[in-house]
């Protein structure tokens, strides 16, 4: 009758949500009626309609006084208070000077207001006092409790939310239907604010097993999240299972699917399944136009839709960073310049503590080229791992440098220690907004790699970058820049190492080996195995232990001519990968005798591998998060769940293993 497009729609609103606020401000029937003679059929533009006066005069009396019988006022306890309904001979309400029985009396079916749609307008227009007062009532429809949560919420009164939420979830569920999705929600927010995460899981199971089928789907999303937060995709799948089975048509069950799909970094497939759920909601009808539109995001980037979609929840700072990076990272490539330097002194590997961390295992071990008496007439090493490349130091541009001079007065981060890839547990960068301030008006920032290696640093320890989309739109340009800058200036047959030693070099080799740790977790394989051997080239020494992952990699993909090649750089390695990863590749390549003598070797070294590698079922031994025992029990545990399942995937090899015991 009304609306006939967005921009009416929008009009209409406007005219419903004014109208109850000059209500509730003068709960007047005569004079909010007088108001509305004017106020409706300008914010309509009835006047410039083909209406004649009357009929404008009719619609607009006929419309207020549908507002005026929704509204619950406060004054008669938040209860609407209807016009009394005139007799059929009294004059018709609606002013057109007929009798109510020959005008609006004598209409079949007059237009319906919803008082729940209404409250939800008192609801946001009441003042404190008044939510207390409306609450007193008793009169708000419990659905729209939540917004009142939500209110609160907002102004971080988590327990509040509790008080006013548990209520409606203490008695049987079944009967409680979707509009109390939001309900829910917002009381596992406030759950979660408290950190009161076992009655948030209790109720979740609850709801699951005893809510009605909308709520069911709305508890099960909520896990299938919570498992994608926790990095268990299995989990997360049989959620999405039991939520598509609970509710088929819920936006809600689409998103989690295209949030588990993005997470697992299976874009081809959130883009297919994008499509589906577009034609399955227009078809529906379903009218969220922003619920579409993500859908529609999703088709052309999976990644960004994701961080698109959460920016209002998200770290406002990370927000800032993103816009950064969609400017800085389109600069022009920077001028990185190389100066010849002898580095210092490799120190002689020691004989090693009983305990060390990771980190600490892998420096002091020299890389080296056999004698020709260990390489068994193997291929010659590749050429990307000679040691002959002459040392350097990166050197940026005079510009560039200047520009660091300042950064480095106001970032507050300094460098991770060693080759760490985290800064000390009690610095927290993102706690002093002085050096993003700074980042934000500077893009040329981005063409050092001091302070790309510091951004990926201050992602690291930002709770929020571990959603697999930040990290995606944030940490990988980073990274990404950082690699073309270094394929710039030291493409693959320029003959440069960038050694460890020099300290010029950190900050590039630690974004290349952050950059593999990325594109793993991304199931970038190809693209991650050519980072560790550009970073595997650059410096021979492997501080960062790239060699442990490369030959795992190399083994995976049946490469064993090239495991062989990287096992000799590291002759009498105190790592697991390398020293079996040989034996292994020995043995796919029907060398056997050659195998069982490396066999015999790497079992003085490490001796509890087998044992580990040959058990069907082993208990777990206690792990140290702080480091690992170097041929201890939880080396060996710690190879066998990365590596068992590609020795066991080889016919005989574990049977000859353990034969190679006796």
């Amino acid at each position: 009758m009304i609306q006939h497009d967005a921009a009416d729609a929008e009009r209409f609103e406007q005219v419903i949500v004014e109208s109850v606020r000059h209500i509730l401000e003068y709960p007047d029937p005569r004079d909010y009626i007088d108001w509305a003679d004017d106020y409706i059929p300008a914010t309509l533009g009835l006047w410039d309609s083909s209406l004649d006066p009357g009929e404008i005069v009719r619609l607009t009396r006929m419309l207020a006084t549908l507002i005026w019988n929704a509204t619950p006022l406060p004054s008669n306890a938040f209860q609407p208070r209807p016009l009394p309904q005139p007799e059929p001979e009294e004059p018709c309400l609606c002013g057109s000077g007929f009798a109510y029985g020959e005008c609006c009396g004598n209409l079949d079916e007059l237009p319906h207001l919803s008082t729940e749609l209404v409250w939800d307008i008192v609801i946001e227009l009441l003042s404190e006092d008044g939510v207390r007062a409306a609450l007193a009532s008793g009169a708000i429809p419990e659905p729209l409790l939540a917004r009142i949560a939500d209110r609160w919420l907002d102004e971080d009164r988590p327990g509040r939310v509790v008080t006013l939420l548990e209520p409606l979830f203490a008695g049987a569920l079944d009967a409680l239907d979707g509009r109390y999705e939001p309900a829910l929600d917002l009381l596992c927010d406030a759950y979660d604010r408290l950190d009161h995460w076992r009655k948030k899981l209790t109720l979740l199971q609850r709801v699951c097993e005893e809510g009605g089928r909308a709520l069911q789907s709305a508890a099960w999303q909520r896990l299938g999240t919570m498992n994608i937060d926790a990095g268990d995709y299995d989990l997360a799948q049989m959620a999405f299972t039991a939520a598509q089975r609970s509710d088929p048509d819920s936006p809600g069950t689409a998103l989690l699917e295209i949030t588990l799909l993005v997470a697992q970094h299976k874009d081809d497939l959130a883009r297919e399944r994008a499509r589906f759920w577009l034609h399955r909601f227009k078809r529906l009808g379903v009218e969220s136009e922003s619920f579409l539109e993500f859908l529609k995001q999703v088709v052309v980037d999976p990644q960004e839709a994701m961080v698109n979609t959460q920016a209002d929840v998200l770290d406002p700072a990370l927000v800032d960073l993103h816009d950064w990076v969609a400017v800085a990272m389109a600069r022009p490539l920077p001028d990185y310049g190389l100066v010849k330097r002898r580095p210092p002194r490799a120190r002689t590997p020691t004989q090693p503590r009983s305990t060390h961390t990771q980190f600490e295992l892998f420096e002091g071990l020299e890389a080296r080229t056999p004698p020709a008496s260990e390489t068994d007439d193997a291929e010659a090493l590749p050429d990307a791992w000679s040691d002959t490349g002459r040392p350097v130091g990166l050197r940026a541009p005079s510009e560039v440098r200047a520009s660091e001079d300042l950064w480095r007065r106001l970032y507050p981060g300094g460098k991770p220690r060693s080759i760490h890839l985290t800064l000390a547990e009690e610095l927290d960068v993102w706690s002093e907004p002085g050096w993003l301030d700074h980042l934000l008006g500077h893009p040329e920032l981005a063409d050092s790699l001091d302070v790309l290696d510091d951004l990926a640093t201050a992602l690291y320890v930002h709770p929020e970058s571990a959603l697999p989309w930040i990290a995606h739109a944030l940490l990988t340009p980073v990274l990404d820049r950082a690699w073309s800058i270094l394929q710039q200036v030291l493409p693959p047959d320029a003959g440069r190492q960038l050694p460890w030693s020099i300290e010029a070099n950190r900050p590039a080799l630690r974004l290349l080996f952050r950059r593999y740790l990325a594109q793993s977790q991304e199931g970038q394989a190809e693209e991650a195995r050519r980072t560790l051997e550009t970073l595997l080239r650059l410096n021979p020494q492997d501080n960062h232990g790239a060699r442990a992952e490369l030959m795992n990699l190399y083994l995976r993909d049946g490469e064993d001519e090239r495991a062989l090649a990287l096992a000799r750089r590291f002759p009498d390695d105190l790592l697991a990968d390398l020293a079996y990863g040989e034996v292994l590749a020995l043995y796919r390549l029907g060398r056997e005798e050659r195998a069982r003598t490396v066999l015999q070797t790497a079992m003085r070294r490490l001796p509890r591998i087998p044992r580990y590698l040959t058990r069907k079922r082993i208990k777990q031994p206690r792990l140290d998060p702080l480091g690992v025992t170097l041929g201890g029990e939880d080396q060996a545990w710690l190879y066998r769940e990365a590596m068992r399942d590609v020795w066991a995937a080889e016919p005989g090899v574990l049977d000859w293993l353990k034969r190679c015991l006796v």
